[in-house]
């Protein structure tokens, strides 16, 4: 997340929302926000149902937490690129999936 906050303003540049969802609790997320990430996007927490995590295919039930991943979504809801592991953290695949997509 915060790699997306270093880079919010090439997003914005290209006129794309980022939207961070976790499935930490909203407690811990408060923090993060408050005191590390400064978030300048929508940070949400996805802790009590898991429900987004889950529907995105990113859950790893067993563990109760989320593959970390990026999905870069066009305005009609169709999913262009999708980035998971240790490289969603990685704002390159979600810039070059933008830059590519044509408004």
């Amino acid at each position: 997340m915060t790699a997306y906050q270093a880079g919010i303003a090439k997003f914005k540049e290209m006129g794309y929302e980022v939207i961070g969802v976790s499935t930490d609790n909203t407690p811990s997320l408060k923090y993060w926000a408050d005191n590390v990430i400064k978030p300048e996007f929508t940070f949400a927490s996805d802790f009590a149902t898991r429900k987004a995590a889950r529907d995105y295919g990113v859950l790893m039930e067993a563990r109760g937490i989320a593959n970390r991943a990026t999905f870069v979504i066009d305005s009609d809801g169709k999913i262009n690129h999708i980035e998971e592991g240790s490289s969603a953290v990685d704002i390159t695949g979600a810039l070059n999936a933008c830059s590519r997509k044509k408004h």
